[in-house]
């Protein structure tokens, strides 16, 4: 029975290692370990009941795609044992972007003033420390966390309004306040038990069963070493937000997996494994009583509200969904099918009004969440081709759609081959949903993207990233550059990046 879903991608204590002009041997009690190189970031850490590090489908007719990390190097425990992780990764993009933002304008399409320089260099940094144990009666158990690296604005502005006309002045920050404005945050938080006949469950903030079904492979987001040009990098990172198109397709993507969840997935059976997910909320039950928040009874600050003043909020989400996987021959197949529904909150503080383009979002009526999502990816000859579909009761990424929009539909196909040190890809987006709410049975919402490109393993942990993407937003009565409703502007963009992506 082949075994299924990501491997651990673990190491002990991994961090820089000083040179010496003596050539002196690493010291562990410094924290210094002298290793060959292991497998990279463990965003998702033992996905799996068995803790083996193999492809999903355990057979090498799925290609090095079907999982990011190769087989058979991690660590994983031994009875009796853990294993303490510290995988990181830091990455440096030099971009070109080109957008139809580039110049500022007013509400009324004239110039305001402002233009951008289209050249730019963005670094980030990530951390992934955790553990992976195994008890001596087979019970697999660990936690994981993700840290990330946060930015603040780049000026301090300030904006006046005399006369009916409106003024914005700005001071820009020195390079060194630049930095003191970026902070580190946490993004995935969970813990994990998990036994071979049973299965596995995971608590806390973490992905949810779309995110663990598809590694990349169904989304075709494993040719650009985890840049993700068309899901938060490259546009989504380097460009005016006025041109981002949020990725509907959630799998990996911080609306799927940033809220706190309980998500367990089955052991394969025949090739079919299955999942279930259900949060309470959108976030985490500890923001009731966080600093500052305010929710010292029901109001509009807390976070499990049912009823109150923003008909946008789902809660009680629940997902289930069921994949196979199977090799034949030379050909590995994959295929997944996924429903999610949530229910919403009650407009308990104003009256409901009807959809207008002069009106307002927030006192509209909102579908509940009611949404299907299905992926199919062939590989064979290390050439995987793969589509990911979306469509019901949702608007963009995980928001609820405005009673009586349009449904969602999008498709997400993708080519991606794999040799060796070089990997290449491209794919192509298309989005139809209802968009801005105060437009339903107004206008719709159509975009569409696409992104090619590759990357180059140069040396363990190292590869460099070439990618090209186009974007494209329209919907009739909507200002994009302003984000609000109004003349028609739509805003499309194009970027050429390159970049350095190093894991340890």
């Amino acid at each position: 029975m082949g075994k299924t879903l990501l491997a651990t991608a673990a190491f002990c204590c991994a961090s820089t290692q000083l040179a010496y002009s003596q050539n002196a041997p690493a010291n562990p009690s410094q924290g210094q370990l002298a290793a060959p190189y292991g497998a990279g970031p463990a965003t998702n850490n033992n996905n799996n009941a068995w803790g083996v590090a193999n492809t999903p489908t355990g057979s090498k007719a799925a290609g090095p795609l079907s999982t990011i990390y190769a087989p058979d190097i991690d660590k994983v425990p031994s009875p009796g044992t853990i294993v303490i992780r510290l995988n990181g990764r830091v990455e440096v993009a030099v971009a070109a972007t080109f957008t139809s933002v580039d110049r500022g304008t007013n509400a009324n399409g004239t110039p305001n003033g402002f233009k951008l320089n289209p050249v730019g260099i963005g670094s980030y940094v990530r951390l992934y420390p955790g553990f992976d144990g195994l008890a001596a009666n087979g019970l697999r158990y660990g936690a994981s966390v993700e840290l990330r690296e946060n930015f603040g604005a780049g000026a301090s502005t300030t904006t006046t309004t005399v006369g009916g006309i409106t003024t914005t002045t700005s001071t820009a920050f020195s390079p060194s306040a630049n930095t003191s404005a970026q902070t580190v945050f946490v993004r995935r938080a969970f813990t994990y038990l998990a036994s071979d006949k049973v299965g596995l469950v995971r608590l806390g903030q973490t992905d949810g069963v779309l995110g663990l079904f598809d590694n990349c492979i169904f989304t075709s987001q494993c040719w650009d070493a985890g840049e993700s040009v068309l899901h938060t990098g490259g546009l989504g990172a380097l460009a005016p937000s006025a041109v981002i198109i949020p990725f509907a397709w959630l799998n990996q993507s911080g609306a799927e997996y940033g809220n706190n969840k309980i998500v367990y997935l089955s052991p394969q059976f025949y090739g079919f494994d299955f999942g279930v997910q259900y949060a309470p909320n959108m976030g985490n039950a500890f923001q009731n009583a966080g600093l500052n928040v305010g929710c010292t009874q029901a109001s509009a600050s807390c976070i499990s509200l049912t009823s109150g003043n923003d008909p946008t909020r789902w809660y009680n989400q629940v997902g289930v969904g069921l994949r196979w996987q199977q090799t034949f021959g030379a050909v590995d197949v994959k295929a997944y099918g996924f429903y999610e529904t949530a229910g919403k909150e009650n407009l308990t503080t104003a009256a409901y009004t009807l959809p207008s383009p002069t009106g307002s979002a927030a006192t509209l009526r909102y579908d509940n969440l009611n949404f299907y999502k299905a992926g199919l990816a062939v590989t064979a000859y290390n050439l995987t081709a793969a589509i990911d579909y979306i469509g019901g009761a949702v608007n963009g990424a995980l928001a609820m759609r405005p009673a009586g929009g349009a449904p969602m539909n999008a498709w997400l196909a993708g080519l991606t081959y794999a040799n060796g040190p070089i990997t290449l890809g491209a794919q192509f987006g298309m989005i139809d949903s209802q968009g801005a709410a105060q437009l339903t049975n107004t206008s719709q919402r159509h975009e569409y993207e696409v992104a090619f490109g590759g990357n180059y393993k140069v040396a363990p942990g190292l590869q460099l990233v070439g990618a090209y993407t186009y974007a494209y937003r329209h919907q009739g009565r909507f200002n994009f550059a302003q984000n609000a409703v109004g003349t028609t502007h739509d805003v499309q963009a194009q970027q050429f990046v390159f970049g350095t992506v190093l894991t340890w």
